[in-house]
């Protein structure tokens, strides 16, 4: 019987792991053992971080509509009913950008649902 040769194979595989591992400190960079551990708890962190982001996001944009719409002397949840009550179709991310960056328009926004 003709044995099966796979150095190559299991060298690649473990050359991959470690690739990826650079940058990790110490053995998590070197060993392959706990370099594949420490990938795979990367990979977990990495999918979880890009849910945490879209999260984080959102608080950012609440806090910055709210501290703008409170000088104009509403509150986030009271703006929001009126910008739905009065069909405008702006997302939170925009009305975010428009109170930090455009006050002028967002000033306008505000004092336009106001009156509907």
């Amino acid at each position: 019987m003709v044995r099966v040769k796979r150095g190559n194979v299991a060298r690649n595989r473990r050359k991959k792991i470690l690739k990826f591992a650079k940058g990790f400190n110490g053995a998590h960079s070197r060993l392959f053992r706990t370099a594949n551990q420490q990938v795979m708890k990367a990979l977990v962190y990495s999918y979880v971080g890009r849910k945490r982001r879209k999260r984080d996001f959102k608080k950012l944009w609440i806090c910055r509509v709210n501290a703008a719409a409170r000088a104009e002397g509403l509150s986030y949840s009271k703006l929001r009913h009126q910008l739905k009550t009065s069909s405008v179709d702006l997302n939170l991310k925009m009305l975010a950008q428009l109170s930090v960056l455009d006050k002028p328009t967002f000033l306008h926004i505000v004092k336009e649902v106001a009156t509907n």
